[in-house]
């Protein structure tokens, strides 16, 4: 998805951040060679882009820590069922992600999918805004004398409150995907000798504004719901997306538009159809180089590898005349490929088994019960001031963004002095290591979430699930730091590995693989809240994830969660050595200009692993920088 194209020279120094720096080669629909138009874009767009960014994640990142409550006190929804709820919104959100930023790099361009997803995201902060300020859009209060008399939203009322959520997610799925890449396409001239300096400027305020936009919406939105109410917390977000579109457009004169590209994601689709189609033709040997399509592009790979050959197929040329243009381009891409698109498929299939290891964890992070807890215990940290419940996260947030810059500064050249490990550890390491965090963090929380409800009971809230009870929520910030350190290993060991065993025009791929594995992890995580919600309820029981948590069992199911993530690890293990058993057989060696070096990810992963987390842990939201601009490969 678009964060980015390359540009200018190979270097290893710059390796990372090419994936992200716009081509202007040939790309700019510029008005031709007018002096008007190449003053165009430039320093002075930066605080329009920015602001449009950041009032967007301050207003939407804002509405989700409290949602629970939302959907729990204002549409009567049992914890389950709300938890249900933000999975599916986050694992759409994500999906989106995807649809968002190939969408402008194959059809509408980064302008127009930028401008109309804020206007998405307007509309959506407004509609449930409207659910809070209008009666009709919303049941009646419960009555304070009995909970049994609480009424159910009518499904119009759910269509209202639903259709704002994917507004928002829309918005979101167009708006993060582009943001970046079109700020990079702005500033970006490669004639300009401050080129790399204006790059880098560009690229830190976009990441401080968007770190500091995050603890904004974790803090200080979150607070403005807690000590206002409903209509004013969501007011606030409605007016932040008000400021983000006029900004927006309020640059428009001034930027640069890059035109459309043809999509690597479409290339993965056209190498199954075509190989299905030539499937009676019969493969020659792999030494016939000239029967294999090797593209006009001057593409080092001229025949294909020899594992999973019925992919083989699709780039067989069976008839020159006919499948091949007087160019040398295929007539028909739909049946015939070329070799380099059949490995990058093979590559991408080939380290699908590790992508599934991180599916579990991401069903760990994205959970609300953990501010379900918090709600019920007591957040003073003064007489005076309590943390709000939604707050809580942001430990794990300034956690993560800690740890990273420790690992970077501290920790990689410790191991690069005195263990001969430049780089630090290994992807797959530290993947397996944010696994082992995960289960541990699991095990704190369900101990933590024991004690809790004997804490409850002993003092006599169980019938009360809105007392709080003696007990610090500070004794759920263990959980939520580990968390933090085991997503910050395991989401940037995950991206790393992606790029470490894909091909340099791949990039795009490897970001929207981890997306997907988000948007997969949602939906796993429905399902099993579902499943347990409905197996531990059955025969009139309390179900574990009862709305009440001093009647239910959450540390049942914090149990079963870790039960399951050491079973990942398990299976995690077994992908490793499967994977280092077929390593030679890759296609994708890397020379030393596709070395994404450790130095040149730091700002970069950083971000990555910042945002990766925000994103799991926060239900209905996505990712912001996922999946990389389709059009950073040559077109085959």
């Amino acid at each position: 998805m678009a964060l980015e194209e390359s540009r200018v020279e190979l270097t290893e120094e710059k390796m990372e951040k090419m994936a992200i720096l716009p081509d202007n080669n040939n790309n700019s629909d510029q008005h031709e060679t007018t002096p008007k138009s190449k003053k165009k874009g430039g320093i002075i767009t930066m605080p329009f882009i920015i602001v449009n960014e950041a009032f967007e994640k301050v207003a939407s990142y804002g509405l989700l820590p409290n949602m629970i409550f939302y959907l729990m006190n204002v549409y009567h929804l049992e914890a389950a069922k709300g938890v249900i709820v933000l999975s599916l919104w986050s694992g759409i959100s994500n999906a989106l992600a995807i649809v968002g930023g190939f969408l402008s790099d194959s059809y509408f361009g980064r302008f127009r999918v930028i401008a109309f997803g804020t206007f998405c995201s307007l509309l959506g902060t407004s509609l449930l805004w409207l659910t809070s300020v209008v009666p009709a859009l919303k049941p009646a209060p419960c009555a304070k004398s009995s909970s049994e008399s609480c009424s159910s939203a009518t499904p119009i009322q759910f269509l209202v409150l639903f259709g704002s959520f994917g507004l928002i997610s829309i918005g979101a799925g167009c708006v993060r995907p582009c943001s970046l890449a079109f700020g990079a396409d702005q500033v970006s001239n490669k004639d300009n000798p401050n080129n790399e300096r204006v790059l880098d400027s560009f690229f830190n305020w976009y990441y401080a504004s968007t770190g500091l936009a995050t603890i904004i919406a974790l803090t200080v939105i979150v607070f403005i719901q807690d000590k206002f109410g409903w209509p004013i917390g969501f007011g606030v977000p409605v007016c932040l997306m008000v400021l983000s579109l006029v900004a927006f457009f309020f640059g428009s004169p001034l930027y640069v538009h890059v035109k459309v590209k043809d999509s690597l994601f479409i290339g993965m689709f056209q190498v199954p159809v075509a190989a299905f189609r030539k499937r009676n033709v019969i493969l020659p040997p792999l030494d016939a180089e000239e029967l294999f399509f090797g593209g006009n592009n001057g593409s080092a790979k001229k025949v294909p590898s020899d594992n999973l050959r019925c992919f083989n197929k699709a780039c067989v040329i069976v008839d020159p005349e006919n499948d091949l243009k007087p160019d040398g381009s295929p007539s028909k891409p739909w049946s015939l490929c070329t070799v380099e698109r059949v490995e990058n498929l093979k590559s991408i299939l080939r380290i699908m088994p590790m992508w599934t290891t991180g599916i579990m964890m991401l069903v760990a992070m994205n959970n609300s019960y953990t501010t379900l807890q918090a709600k019920s215990m007591n957040r003073h940290i003064s007489p005076k001031f309590e943390i709000p419940a939604g707050s809580f996260t942001v430990f794990s947030v300034v956690t993560i963004t800690f740890w990273v810059a420790f690992y970077d500064r501290a920790v990689v050249p410790l191991m690069s002095k005195f263990c001969g490990m430049p780089r630090g550890l290994t992807p797959k390491v530290r993947m397996g290591l944010g696994l082992l965090l995960s289960c541990v963090a699991l095990i704190v929380a369900a101990i933590v979430e024991s004690v809790r409800r004997k804490a409850a009971i002993k003092e006599g809230l169980q019938d009360n699930p809105r007392g709080v009870l003696d007990m610090s929520a500070m004794w759920l910030v263990p959980q939520l730091v580990l968390l933090g350190l085991a997503e910050g290993l395991n989401a940037v060991g995950q991206i790393e590995f992606y790029y470490s065993h894909l091909s340099k025009s791949m990039s795009s791929i490897a970001m929207a693989i981890f997306t997907l594995g988000m948007a997969v992890s949602s939906i796993v995580g429905t399902l099993l809240v579902e499943l347990v919600d409905t197996i531990t309820s059955t025969g009139g029981k309390i179900s574990w994830l009862s709305s009440n948590l001093n009647k239910g069992h959450v540390d049942y199911y914090y149990w079963l969660v870790a039960i399951l993530c050491f079973i990942n690890f398990v299976y995690f293990l077994v992908c490793c050595r499967l994977f280092g058993s077929s390593g030679s057989h890759t296609s994708h060696k890397k020379s030393d200009d596709d070395i994404v070096e450790h130095e040149s990810e730091k700002g970069i992963m950083a971000y990555l692993s910042h945002q990766c987390f925000i994103l799991n842990l926060l239900p209905g939201s996505k990712m912001g920088f996922t999946a990389l601009n389709s059009s950073t490969a040559p077109a085959n």
